[in-house]
């Protein structure tokens, strides 16, 4: 399958140009025939649907129906809905699911997320799919591959939605959230109608904000400068207790204090797995390492940066009743079940954005705190990430190789010479993903080239943020000059 639409993430993405209906569709036929060469579905089931709120995504649903519909299966038309909730319904149903969305990444770009009956397509997942060469009915399409019917999608089945909604209505109990004053940032997320309507059925007064009729790329581990401004005018405008948002497919959140700012995904996933008294948690090298200082978990694993890493080493897991696992960007993983006050939280173990602002609410009213306050709970870590663009891929690479098998893997004196002695000496070096530095004042520096693009990314960790912007803003300007 020769074009410029390429597999990340759990499935594909690519410009919307590129992502023509004759594409998806043959995308979607080649997953569907990896399941069935694998026996994990069979002809004539049911596969689920869904989709965000960008532009191209009715067009794109229509394409993966025509090749569900094509492939002998029966399509169920989800609707547009958050990425969890049909990864969920397929879960609960043993079915196939399709979710049509670009995440957080720009209007002008989408993308397709598969899901197995039993959660995400995974990295072992991936190539069985590429190998696929389905036999494409070019009958169905136009001279530029568009399709030449739109009308596979039947009418919208909202059990979906509807199962996701109950999940949490069922769980948490009646009124727990009376007293909070709580904001949603809508914009354009597929979530903007659904999150009320859980606030407010758990008994919190909600103010909505920020409605966009027009497709926002909100992504959480790079808030824009204008939604960092927003949060803290309508916090103090409206005299709020937290704003809750997401970004466009609902699978990753953003959640703010009272003050209105932001908190960072990998300290809220920190919290929710404590309120959810997790005994083996899973997260990417790169998240905060107050996860180890906080000594609130009996097993803590390290993993690539990405789902399909946290999801597979949440499976090896097979020695603690309550495995869950999170990711930088705030998204939670659960992949047990969760016993809490005689109520029972099924598995859910793909990135889900709802459960982290109402574990996080719950919990700082357990405590009587605010939920600034609720940070303070925690070991003082605090990290910085930036990245630097157009840097060569070819050179990002060896650089960290260089690091790790190079002279900077056995001595570590080197490394602070490189950093042209403005860093503290490395006393280890961890190689999981890309290569993260321990310095002498127990600080961190990790480097990382990026997957899909010509970047070269830095993480700091320190003691204070002023600390670790100031630790990152060095190492940038260093690995900056690399590029000369």
């Amino acid at each position: 399958m020769k074009n410029k639409v390429k597999f990340g993430t759990s499935g594909i993405r690519g410009l919307v140009s590129d992502m023509t209906d004759k594409v998806c569709y043959a995308y979607t036929l080649s997953f569907l025939h990896y399941l069935q060469s694998v026996n994990a579905i069979h002809v004539g089931q049911a596969v689920g649907v869904g989709g965000d709120l960008r532009n191209s995504t009715p067009r794109i649903m229509n394409a993966v129906a025509a090749a569900v519909v094509d492939a002998g299966y029966t399509v169920v038309n989800c609707g547009l809905l958050p990425t969890p909730a049909i990864a969920l319904y397929g879960i609960t149903h043993k079915i196939t699911t399709v979710m049509v969305t670009g995440s957080h990444i720009p209007e002008d770009r989408n993308g397709i997320k598969f899901n197995k009956p039993d959660g995400e397509v995974l990295k072992d997942d991936e190539q069985g799919i590429l190998a696929q060469n389905p036999v494409l009915n070019d009958a169905l399409f136009d001279d530029q591959e568009n399709l030449l019917a739109s009308d596979y999608l039947p009418a919208v089945d909202e059990m979906a939605e509807q199962q996701y909604t109950a999940r949490y209505l069922d769980f948490f109990p009646d009124n727990s959230l009376a007293g909070f004053k709580l904001g949603v940032y809508q914009h354009s997320s597929v979530a903007r109608d659904l999150l009320p309507k859980i606030l407010l059925a758990l008994g919190a007064q909600v103010i909505t904000l920020g409605r966009s009729e027009h497709f926002i790329s909100v992504d959480t581990e790079a808030i824009r400068p204008e939604d960092v401004i927003l949060a803290k005018q309508w916090a103090a405008e409206f005299d709020l207790d937290g704003i809750i948002s997401t970004d466009g497919d609902a699978d990753r959140p953003l959640v703010s204090d009272e003050k209105g700012d932001w908190l960072r995904g990998d300290v809220a996933g920190i919290l929710v797995a404590r309120f959810l008294q997790a005994e083996a948690v899973v997260t990417p090298v790169s998240s905060n390492s107050a996860v180890e200082k906080c000594a609130q978990f009996a097993q803590i694993v390290r993993t690539k940066i990405g789902s399909p890493f946290v999801i597979s080493a949440m499976q090896a897991i097979t020695d603690q009743a309550s495995v869950v696992g999170y990711e930088a960007n705030g998204g939670f993983l659960q992949n047990t079940p969760i016993q809490l006050n005689n109520k029972t939280l099924a598995a859910l173990p793909t990135r889900d954005a709802v459960i982290v602002p109402l574990c996080l609410l719950l919990q700082a009213q357990q405590l009587r705190c605010s939920m600034s306050a609720l940070l303070n709970t925690l070991p003082p870590r605090f990290t910085c990430s930036d990245r630097i663009k157009d840097f060569p891929t070819e050179l990002s690479q060896a650089i960290l190789a260089q690091m790790q098998t190079g002279e900077l893997a056995h001595d570590a004196g080197v490394l602070a010479q490189l950093f042209a002695g403005k860093i503290e000496r490395a006393v280890a070096f961890d190689y999981t993903d890309g290569v993260r530095i321990t310095l002498a004042n127990d600080e961190l520096v990790h480097l990382r080239g990026s997957g899909n693009a010509p970047e070269l990314r830095c993480y700091t960790e320190a003691d204070s943020y002023h600390r670790a912007k100031a630790l990152n803003q060095l190492c940038i300007q260093q690995m900056d000059a690399w590029k000369l």
